[in-house]
């Protein structure tokens, strides 16, 4: 597996991170579906300056996704049933990956197929791209009605999934795991088996927002993916249990960071790096802010950020469905 290296005068800092092959400048990471391209943002944050930028799903060809209405507020959070909207992957490479690396931004592409041909002809399309830090496979969009969480659910089509993109990358591959799987630790395993190097968790929740007036759903898909500050305990959790169960496979925590507290939360439980979502449409600087406020904190407390990854698990917290991990 080739190591994925940066120059020497980004690892200066106490922030930066390795999450196995992939060596990133500081944790704070966006999260895919909700910083557009990254482009869209670069008026409000310097696109160079987080950790990592997770792209749009990308697939094979360009894609409209769910007809409106398709997101709407819920307390604490969001639905949403985009679909995974994209131009597709030829355009980005054409119109998007230049402009990003022109800006020096860490770029992850999020890719996603109706098939396990779509997943590895997408991901072969990016292989020779420059400018491209890791892959990460979306196996847990639950606004899809092919594709989708139809891999994340079932450990067998993850780990057969995971496979053939291992088979046909050489970059460091992120598989993004779905809170609705089953069992979320024995999806994290058959995906760590097959060959993801990082794991990326949690996507959205299956929900459901019904017109009180009308009586019918607010969203055209019927349910949608909840996310926001009110999915955070239960992502804090689930990050927690894939880490103590796969203590040496690198976890990116994902669901509802919004401040600084939120983020060495997700650090305490395990997690290497954590991706911001929901925040983005609130505050669209929220992730440039993140990672001066995690810079100041830790040259207040003299310790880089690698010293408070799994400090819960450290701290010997109880056991939680320990059937589920055997």
């Amino acid at each position: 597996m080739e190591e994925i290296a940066m120059t020497s005068s980004e690892f200066d800092s106490s922030l930066a991170v390795a999450l196995g092959p992939l060596r990133l400048k500081n944790p704070i990471v966006t999260a895919s579906g909700t910083f557009g391209y990254g482009l869209e943002f670069a008026d409000f944050v310097d696109l160079s300056r987080p950790g990592g930028i997770c792209t749009k799903g990308l697939s094979l060809k360009p894609h409209a996704g769910n007809v409106p209405p398709r997101i709407c507020e819920t307390p604490a959070g969001m639905l949403n049933a985009i679909g995974l909207q994209n131009i597709g992957v030829a355009a980005f490479l054409e119109e998007k990956l230049p402009k990003l690396r022109e800006l020096e931004a860490t770029v992850i592409a999020n890719v996603w197929g109706d098939t396990e041909e779509e997943f590895v002809e997408v991901v072969a399309a990016l292989e020779e791209a420059e400018g491209l830090a890791a892959v990460e496979l979306n196996i847990s969009c639950p606004n899809v009605a092919k594709g989708g969480m139809l891999f994340g659910n079932s450990p067998q089509a993850t780990a057969s999934l995971v496979a053939r993109v291992r088979a046909a990358t050489r970059r460091p591959l992120i598989v993004k795991l779905s809170p609705n799987a089953p069992d979320l630790v024995l999806s994290a395993r058959a995906a760590n088996d097959a060959g993801a190097d990082i794991l990326s968790l949690v996507n959205t929740f299956v929900g459901m927002a019904i017109d009180s007036e009308t009586g019918q759903p607010r969203l055209s898909f019927g349910t949608g993916g909840l996310s926001g500050p009110a999915i955070r305990p239960l992502a804090v959790r689930m990050v927690f249990q894939v880490a103590r169960a796969l203590p040496r496979v690198p976890v990116m925590g994902i669901g509802g960071i919004a401040e600084l507290a939120d983020v060495l939360e997700f650090l305490a439980a395990g997690a290497a790096a954590v991706q911001v979502g929901t925040a983005n449409f609130k505050d669209p600087g929220v992730s440039g802010r993140l990672v001066g406020e995690l810079d100041a904190y830790c040259r207040h407390r003299g310790v880089p950020v690698s010293d408070l990854v799994g400090r819960a698990l450290k701290a010997g917290a109880p056991v939680l469905d320990a059937g589920a991990e055997g």
